[in-house]
């Protein structure tokens, strides 16, 4: 028994060996496959730090070229604290330097097992101060910069980033993934002393560019103007927004008060909110143009028409609303000169509820126009069936609905254009691709062109004889429309008596328009018309962006023809002589006779002959409609008068040779019209 004892005292030791390296080999094994995710990752958490590098945010351009919106490299500080032996005294050195507590420094140092951001962005002096110490264990990064060279122009439709470089309004924010781009890397590794030994870095990918609508030099007339009105009114706020009509593309969006996206943090919210496309206000009679085409395009009213406006008094589901002024009877013309309250009612009592509700919504208001701005607000229609009785005489002179200035600037411009409404558009191009080529952005047409032009003679006459005729341009024919719009006072729910959102739309030249001009200014102080502080900074910024674009006159000053009046000559513009001369009949009539074609037949060729065209019909068209008519066929216009084409000679269907010229007579849409339909009154 004795002996078997340390035999049987070595098999239990094997045993227990065995047993324990079993256990040992499974803990192993149990380590090894099934935790080692878990324990790479602590590991990793331990021994590595990683830092993200932000890519180099898209330059943001003019429709020139010009930068609005750039970013810069700049050198970022940072510490290792492993290789740092004396912490206190380098948290005192760059205090002073960084502008921080040293204590608050060496806290941040000492909490740290992997190198930490001190401070971003510095300036190259104080990068080089820092450089000068020589300092072991603080290094530097590369980080980037927004920078806007221009500062607060264009703020509003720009935006601004974040300290992580993230957009943070307009354009900036909407569309912050293409212009940020794809940020990098910076990986440290430390051993298990939590000593620095490695570093690694992935570039980042840099962002897409951005080129805008808008025009630097257009910008800065707008925002020049909006501010020197804001300084003569004393309003709280304003807007300028200048389109090209016949795209839709914005040239200039400007908005007061203003910020620089350089330093956004100093000022207010309400200043770095773009007004143009987030605040909704009611139009007023700028919105007189929507009621009056509705009723010619469908045919209830012409220009011509007499409505009594009833001294200024009209009873509508009985609510009394005062005109402005005591009218008495006008015609549909001097509806929209006058800007009569009462008058557009009757016009839109005729048009009817359903049609008038239908021409307001060709027009896009109360629709998102779908511009590439954050913050975009509809405005306000209420559906048709949500009318009350006495809505559509509040609609027809502009109340209870509101519009922003983009919807009521590209309204108008479907009026200056023909009748095509394209929605508003401030990107150009993004990165050598130019967006919005979907369907989604097909314009629509708001009216038929020959309501168009109809309603630009309307608006001619408003700059002519009307509400606009102090702003009249220096050479430059023109068609606006005032509007002042008394604002709800919140604290008595009712149109308030002292605070007014005053405006002035418009467009020029008339027959070829290159601009229309919103201006919008918000509770003026004093004189409040619409027509007597909005018309003057419409005229300012059509002058001078006019003269940019070398838009060629089409018109006398209204200096000249008074000069030309004194001295009993006519001005020496020949389309500003067409009012001062006998009449452009008469000088249509002169034309055909120099051109020795007196006689009642054109000049006809051979039946079948190729050099043969047929005389197309250019009533009803626009100047720019005839020019493009004629040189399609090859036959060459002489074009007389303004307004839309009344006349012409040869008649249409005359068979001529291509060459030919043929003389077209300008004016007023009603001269088409039979003389029966002219004052039927009512």
């Amino acid at each position: 028994m004795e002996q078997r004892n340390p035999r049987l005292r070595w098999l239990v030791i094997w045993a227990l060996a065995v047993v324990w390296i079993g256990v040992i080999v499974s803990r192993l094994i149990y380590l090894q496959l099934f935790c080692y995710s878990e324990y790479l990752a602590k590991a990793q958490h331990q021994q590595q730090r990683i830092f993200e590098i932000s890519p180099m945010r898209g330059t943001i351009y003019d429709r020139k070229g010009h930068e609005l919106a750039v970013s810069l490299p700049m050198d970022s500080v940072f510490a290792d604290p492993a290789e740092i032996t004396d912490v206190g005294m380098v948290a005192r050195l760059l205090a002073p330097v960084l502008g921080e507590p040293a204590d608050d420094l060496a806290t941040k140092i000492e909490g740290a097992h992997t190198p930490v951001r001190l401070a971003r962005k510095l300036s190259p002096e104080i990068c080089q101060r820092i450089t000068d110490m020589n300092l072991k264990g603080v290094f530097f990064q590369k980080e980037n910069r927004r920078v806007y060279p221009q500062r607060q122009l264009a703020a509003s439709v720009l935006g601004f980033v974040d300290v992580d470089e993230k957009g943070m309004g307009g354009i900036e924010y909407a569309l912050d993934k293409q212009i940020r781009g794809r940020p990098g890397k910076m990986m440290v590794m430390a051993d298990g002393r939590r000593r620095f030994y490695d570093r690694n870095e992935s570039a980042p990918d840099p962002g897409d560019s951005i080129t805008l609508t808008i025009d630097e030099t257009i910008q800065y007339i707008a925002e020049k103007e909006l501010a020197k009105a804001i300084d003569e009114t004393h309003a709280k706020a304003g807007t300028v927004v200048v389109q090209d009509p016949n795209s839709g593309e914005l040239l200039a969006v400007a908005n007061w008060p203003a910020f620089d996206p350089n330093d956004p943090g100093k000022y207010p919210a309400e200043n770095r909110a773009d007004r143009a496309v987030s605040s909704a206000y009611e139009p007023g009679s700028t919105f007189k143009v929507i009621t009056l085409t509705g009723a010619i395009e469908n045919h209830v009213a012409t220009p011509d028409d007499l409505i009594d406006c009833q001294m200024g008094q009209i009873v509508v589901a009985g609510r009394l609303i005062h005109d402005w002024h005591k009218f008495g009877v006008l015609s549909v013309r001097g509806i929209l000169a006058n800007s009569s309250d009462v008058g557009a009612i009757k016009v839109a009592l005729r048009l009817g509820a359903p049609r008038f509700y239908d021409t307001i919504r060709a027009f896009g208001i109360g629709q998102l126009t779908g511009i590439e701005l954050p913050g975009e607000n509809r405005g306000l229609l209420r559906p048709l069936e949500n009318w009350s009785a006495n809505s559509i005489g509040s609609l027809a002179m502009g109340q209870e609905v509101s519009v922003t200035p983009i919807q009521i600037v590209s309204a108008i411009s479907a009026v200056a254009n023909g009748g095509t409404l394209y929605k508003p558009r401030i990107v150009r191009e993004v990165t050598g691709e130019i967006p919005g080529n979907d369907a989604e952005w097909t314009p629509t047409q708001a009216t038929d062109a020959k309501t168009a032009a109809t309603m630009r003679s309307l608006m001619e006459d408003v700059m002519l004889e009307g509400t606009g005729k102090h702003s009249q341009l220096d050479g430059y024919t023109s068609g606006g429309k005032s509007g002042t719009a008394q604002k709800i006072d919140p604290t008595t729910g009712r149109y308030s008596k002292t605070q007014y959102n005053s405006s002035f739309v418009g467009f020029a030249p008339v027959n070829n328009p290159a601009l229309a001009i919103l201006v919008v200014l918000d509770s003026p102080i004093g004189e409040h018309h619409g027509g007597q502080v909005g018309g003057p900074v419409f005229k300012r910024v059509a002058e001078q962006v006019l003269a940019y674009l070398g838009v060629s006159h089409d018109a006398a000053s209204p200096s000249d023809v008074e000069t030309a009046k004194k001295l009993g000559a006519a001005p020496k513009n020949a389309l500003a002589a067409a009012d001062a001369d006998d009449s452009s009949e008469k000088r249509f009539e002169d034309a055909v006779a120099s051109s020795g074609k007196l006689a009642q037949s054109a000049p006809t060729v051979a039946f079948g002959d190729p050099a043969a065209v047929v005389v197309p019909n250019l009533e009803g068209k626009t100047v720019r409609g005839v020019t493009e008519a004629c040189s399609r066929l090859g036959i060459v216009p002489s074009l007389i008068g303004t307004g839309v084409a009344v006349q012409q000679f040869p008649e249409a269907g005359t068979q001529v040779a291509r060459g030919t010229q043929v003389t077209v007579r300008f004016g007023r849409a009603a001269e088409m019209e039979p003389i029966s339909t002219r004052g039927s009154g009512n």
